[in-house]
């Protein structure tokens, strides 16, 4: 490893254990606020609920859910799967010293990944926080990708 390399897989580790942690911040915010959230807009807001929760329907043509079911299994999915990024963000930061080729193609992935999240968060929700988060993570991790470039194994 020359000298000038020999600095660069801790950078890269740095960058995704820097993603790692904003991805553990979008995990913990998103299950939080939506584990805990109560219906506060009104009585329209409460009869919404009321008609996810009681309106049910054959998915996928065997159990009867409700449009709350859906709501509810993909909000708590869309939470693990900002909890299974801070896991895989943390295990490429350790493989990075040795391994920075070899880790390029799964931090590529993610990054574009958290762009299309970033994406899909403005386009249907508009809410800023979560969009400005997959952005920094996406960022991170082409930080993180740039600089695995030049590591050697």
């Amino acid at each position: 490893m020359t000298g000038h390399g020999k600095g660069l897989p801790m950078k890269t580790a740095t960058f995704l254990r820097l993603a790692a942690l904003l991805a553990f911040l979008q995990f913990f915010a998103h299950a939080f606020l939506f584990v805990s959230y109560v219906p506060s807009h009104g009585p329209l807001e409460i009869a919404t609920v009321e008609e996810m929760k009681s309106h049910l329907f054959k998915f996928g043509g065997v159990v009867a859910h409700s449009y709350w079911d859906l709501y509810t299994g993909y909000g708590l999915m869309a939470a693990l799967n900002c909890l299974v990024e801070v896991v895989v963000f943390w295990q490429l930061a350790g493989l990075a010293r040795n391994n920075g080729m070899k880790i390029r193609p799964v931090v590529a992935l993610f990054a574009v990944a958290n762009l299309i999240y970033a994406f899909l968060v403005w386009k249907y929700f508009f809410f800023v926080p979560p969009m400005v988060a997959d952005l920094l993570i996406a960022t991170m991790l082409a930080i993180a990708w740039v600089t695995a470039r030049t590591s050697q194994a």
